[in-house]
Order: structure tokens, then C-alpha cells, then sequence
């Protein structure tokens, strides 16, 4: 309790000192950075102070650029809101909070909960990974908020939305956001349901930011989400942007948009549309009309890692592989050891590409969730692979998802993967992928100098 008591003094130090400097962001850059650097106790997190003081000391770099950029063109409330909660309450308090528990419960406890508010959709997206959901489940506003609230007691301050579309239930969203004010609501939208009023009270409460989903400029976007969906994420990341919103992308890459995702003049429009920060998946073959001809090929993936690492050092802008990450993360960060789904009819999924379950969040608490046995298969596997350029158990190592599926007794919680497609048939079917792309992450992965190898697998 001394360290928890601890903790809460230095965070609520941080958190004056945070709102102190935000004063004059721009002249209080290094001054943030170093408040940061006294008060920290976690190693990973004097690891991570570290990095930004590094790359932040380049006043000619680009981070120093992006720093500048995101907190002097964004609205003091959200500024300061988002600050407080992302740095001093999902990290600085939440982590040892979390730590804590895991202990405790003898489970892990993640840094973030994925939860989809409904199934609906006012669009029809080819490929979706939702697309197999039954679009009739909700979950209630007072569930969400018992959920967020026994995050909040388990140092969880990160709370995703996604769906189906979770604007369709923006009311409660709001709801949501402010009888919670200490955490962060992150919501994947396919952006056409953005409007004046919503961005308003986004300014207003300071806790929200929208990931806007595209697939490439108008003609690839609309092929797959529907005529005039570009121009009306277009229109909504204008209005976000002109009110001084925190807001990113979310990009899918397959074997038909790669080049356009990873190209200068796309990254361009992102970083002049005032996009901070943005989510590149590769494209899954789960849900609606799977076409493994979709997936991108090995090739097609390694060439996307390197392109993230071009755009990280050349663009203001903050991006995310969410598979080549392997390595930053660890490796597979799903199965409640970082971050777990809980879908629209409640089940508690390791992922949200993972559609099997063993409990419902309806029936326990979120304590008891996170020690259901599928979730413990995972941990006990994770990471999957000694090279973290191969990290997912779906589309790299299909054989431990089926293990886990059929060590845990668990459920499907859709139609099935592919209409009533078996685990054991699904995982038959990427084995021939996760082959070729085993082979040539592991040729990367020899590349790489041996000291930095190990210093990798300490991490994890």
C-alpha cells in the first residue's frame, strides 16, 4: 500500500507539473520531459523516458517537429486532459497498479480493454472482421461503465471502442467518457458519422481521440467501403482538425493497397490533414467474404515494415505497425497480457481477430475475466516465437491457436471464422502462409547484430 501511497503522490506531482507546463508547450518541451525523467520508478518507463529525451533533444529532428506540432496546435482542455490521463494515469499510476494486481489475481493485467458497444454498421466493408457477428448485439451503457469503472480499479485508464460502428451509439459514448474523466476513449470509426456537434464535446470533455479507417486515397476507399466514404472522412478530419482534436488513422494493408499506404504522397495528406498518429493492420482473413487472395504476401509485408521505419524518421507523424511491431511489444500483446476484446454480445475474446471465448463479461467480474483459461493458454505460450518479427498466432503460428482453442474448451463467438469453419480447418488453411512468411522473417531476423537479438528476448 506504501508503494501504491507512493505512486499516487508523485503521479498527482506530475500531474501539477504537467498542467504547469502545458502553459507554454512549445517553450516547455524539455522542462516536461524532465519532470517525466525525476518522478519515474519503472525500468521500462526510465527506458521509454530515456528514448523521447533523446530523440526530442534534436530541436532540427523530426519528433521534435511532431512534439512541437501535436501541442501547439491542440485545444489547452484536450491538451491538458489527455496528457494527464495518457502519461500519468494509463502509465505512471496505472502500470504499477497493474503489476500490482497481476500478483494478486495471478493473471496478467492489461494496459488496455478493446470493447464494441454494438455490432451494427451503416456500411457494408468487404473483409471486415466483424462482418461475421450476428449485427443485433449491444452491449448497455451501464455494463460499459461497471466495466470501466473496475478497469479503472485495476489501474486500466485505456478503454478502446470499436464494432460495428461505435459512433452509431455516440450518446452513450459521451456518457461514458464523462462519468470517467481520468482515462482515455479511443474509438475506431469508419469516420462518416463525425459531426459538429460530436467534435464539440469531444473539446469539451478532452478524452476522446478518433482513429479514422481508410484504405488509400478515394478510388481504393470507396471500392471498399462504399461511394463518397473518403470525402466524408476528409470532411471529418477537417473538422477535427480545425478544433484542435487529438485524432489518427486506422489502415488496413492488402495485396492491392500496399504501395498506396506506404507512399510518400499518402503519408503527406495524413500529416497535412493534422493526423497525430496512425494504425496499420494487416489485412486478416476472418469475417466478411474472406478471400485469402487479399492477404499481402511475405514480400509485401517485410517492405511495409520498412516503409513505417522510412515515415518514422522522415514525417511528423506517429505510426503503428500493428504485426511487424512484434518486436517493440514483445510480441503478441492480446490474450489479456496487454490489451483483450470484449465483443458486442459480451464475450471476452483474446483479440479482436480472435473470435473464441470461454466467459461472458455479463456473468463475472472483469477480475474474474481476466483469469479464464483461454487467456492463461496465451500467456503461458506468449511470446509465440523466439524471432518477434513472427508474433501472431493467427496468420504465424495457426497451429498454437488451435492448441489454445482446444486446451481452453473455448467457444466460437461468430458464425464461425469462416461460416461455421472448424479452428482445426481454419488453422490447416495459413499454415502455407505462415511457412513462407516464417522463413523469411526468420532471414530478417538473422540480419539483425546478435546483442540486439538478446537484448530483445530480455525484454519480452
Amino acid at each position: 500500500m506504501k508503494m501504491r501511497a507512493d505512486t499516487y503522490l508523485a503521479g498527482k506531482t506530475l500531474e501539477q507539473g504537467i498542467k504547469f507546463i502545458l502553459r507554454q508547450p512549445e517553450k516547455n518541451i524539455a522542462a516536461l520531459v524532465n519532470v517525466a525523467e525525476k518522478l519515474v520508478r519503472d525500468d521500462n518507463h526510465r527506458k521509454m523516458v530515456a528514448n523521447v529525451k533523446r530523440v526530442l533533444g534534436d530541436k532540427e529532428g523530426n519528433w521534435y517537429r511532431f512534439a512541437r506540432d501535436l501541442l501547439t496546435r491542440t485545444h489547452p482542455q484536450i491538451r491538458r486532459r489527455m496528457a494527464v490521463n495518457f502519461f500519468v494515469n494509463a502509465s505512471f499510476v496505472g502500470v504499477p497498479r497493474q503489476k500490482e494486481w497481476a500478483q494478486k489475481i495471478g493473471a496478467a493485467v492489461p494496459w488496455a480493454i478493446l470493447m464494441d458497444p454494438t455490432e451494427k454498421c451503416n456500411l457494408h466493408c468487404l473483409g471486415c472482421w466483424a462482418g461475421n457477428y450476428q449485427h443485433g448485439n449491444e452491449l448497455g451503457l451501464e455494463l460499459m461503465d461497471r466495466v470501466a469503472a473496475e478497469a479503472e480499479e485495476l489501474g486500466i485508464y485505456f478503454i478502446v471502442l470499436s464494432g460495428g460502428e461505435p459512433m452509431l451509439r455516440k450518446d452513450d459514448i459521451l456518457t461514458l467518457a464523462e462519468r470517467h474523466p481520468e482515462q482515455v476513449f479511443h474509438l475506431f470509426t469508419n469516420g462518416t458519422l463525425v459531426d459538429e456537434k460530436f467534435v464539440a464535446e469531444m473539446v469539451r470533455l478532452g478524452n476522446i481521440t478518433l482513429a479514422l479507417s481508410l484504405e488509400g486515397f478515394e478510388q481504393t476507399t470507396d471500392a471498399r467501403r462504399g461511394r463518397g466514404v473518403f470525402r466524408k472522412v476528409m470532411r471529418a478530419m477537417d473538422l477535427l482538425r480545425e478544433a484542435g482534436t487529438v485524432f489518427g488513422v486506422s489502415v488496413t494493408y492488402a495485396r492491392n493497397n500496399i504501395d498506396e499506404l506506404g507512399s510518400e504522397e499518402f503519408i503527406d495528406l495524413l500529416v497535412e490533414k493534422g493526423v497525430s498518429y496512425g494504425w496499420y493492420f494487416t489485412y486478416i482473413p476472418i469475417g466478411k467474404d474472406v478471400d485469402l487472395e487479399m492477404m499481402a504476401t511475405p514480400e509485401q509485408r517485410a517492405a511495409m515494415f520498412d516503409r513505417i521505419q522510412y515515415f518514422r524518421q522522415t514525417r511528423p507523424i506517429f505510426l503503428v505497425d500493428f504485426w511487424n511491431d512484434g518486436e517493440a511489444s514483445c510480441g503478441c500483446i492480446a490474450g489479456g497480457r496487454r490489451y483483450f476484446h470484449i465483443n458486442a454480445a459480451g464475450e471476452v475474446e483474446p483479440c479482436a481477430f480472435v473470435h473464441y471465448s470461454t466467459c461472458n463479461i455479463k456473468q463475472l467480474t472483469l477480475r474474474e475475466a481476466l483469469q479464464n483459461p483461454l487467456f492463461r493458454a496465451y500467456q503461458k505460450r506468449q511470446p509465440f516465437d523466439f524471432n518477434l518479427r513472427r508474433p501472431c498466432p493467427i496468420i504465424d503460428h495457426p497451429e498454437m491457436l488451435r492448441e489454445m482453442v482446444h486446451e481452453s474448451g473455448a467457444h466460437p463467438t461468430e458464425l464461425g471464422p469462416c461460416h461455421g469453419e472448424t479452428v482445426d480447418e481454419f488453422a490447416g488453411k495459413m499454415e502455407a502462409y505462415a511457412c513462407n512468411w516464417g522463413r523469411l522473417a526468420d532471414s530478417i531476423w538473422r540480419r539483425k547484430p546478435f546483442e540486439q537479438r538478446e537484448e530483445t528476448g530480455r525484454a519480452g
